[in-house]
């Protein structure tokens, strides 16, 4: 079984429509969505913006379907020049820039209890999703998640130089948590909704479906390609 998960309707329409003999259930008052891509496995979920609600999807996801593998896909942020409008990037490792302990005497960043800051994804899944895209290739890279949507330069800069991530986003290191606490592999993929100058919001909301849809159809070409490995 494949796991996917995205934060908004139009980040999962194309997945979603492209899927056979669905069926819907609900857990965790969340409603997935299962069915077969290319012979394929796969249950799917919309979770709704932010680290709460990805995590909670996340975790009802993993407990009633016991995915081999869970893939979020949607859009983000770019924190780097090298990354523009519409490129794309796959996760090596997530970490979570609002997770701040530090007046105890943590590193920033650290998840306490479990003490790590970067959860890495599944290599191998990685470095075969990158193969998947059909637009420029995207590199492997450090993606920062908070529950904020980042606009502003000197925040933006904070991220850059403290967790040394390219890209920023408001689920998947929640996602990536989850996934480490229970055994679970994971990939993610984003599409560059705003680049590192002009107006965010005006950018997102111009381009997130064109970028939706570019992350889409490489998780498709994914499970396609490589799916019975996961499936």
């Amino acid at each position: 079984m494949i796991g996917i998960i995205a934060a908004l309707d139009l980040e999962l329409d194309m997945i979603r429509t492209a899927l056979t003999d669905v069926t819907e259930e609900e857990a965790g008052g969340i409603k997935f969505y299962i069915g077969k891509y290319k012979n394929n496995e796969v249950v799917c979920a919309v979770c709704g913006m932010g680290k709460v609600f990805a995590a909670m999807c996340a975790e009802a996801m993993i407990i009633k379907y016991s995915p081999d593998i869970v893939i979020n896909t949607g859009v983000a942020g770019s924190l780097c020049s090298d990354l523009k409008q519409l490129d794309s990037a796959v996760a090596e490792k997530c970490v979570q820039h609002d997770m701040d302990t530090s007046p105890l005497g943590d590193p920033v960043g650290m998840v306490s209890g479990i003490n790590k800051i970067y959860f890495d994804a599944d290599l191998k899944a990685a470095n075969q999703l990158i193969t998947c895209y059909e637009t420029k290739k995207p590199k492997l890279c450090t993606i920062a998640t908070g529950d904020s949507f980042v606009s502003d330069l000197e925040k933006k800069k904070y991220i850059v130089d403290t967790f040394g991530a390219s890209v920023c986003d408001m689920e998947s290191g929640s996602i990536a948590h989850v996934c480490f606490v229970t055994g679970t592999p994971f990939i993610i993929s984003r599409v560059m909704s705003d680049g590192t100058e002009g107006d965010a919001a005006v950018d997102y909301y111009t381009l997130r479906g064109t970028a939706a849809n570019i992350s889409s159809k490489a998780i498709l070409n994914f499970i396609e390609k490589y799916g019975d490995q996961y499936a």
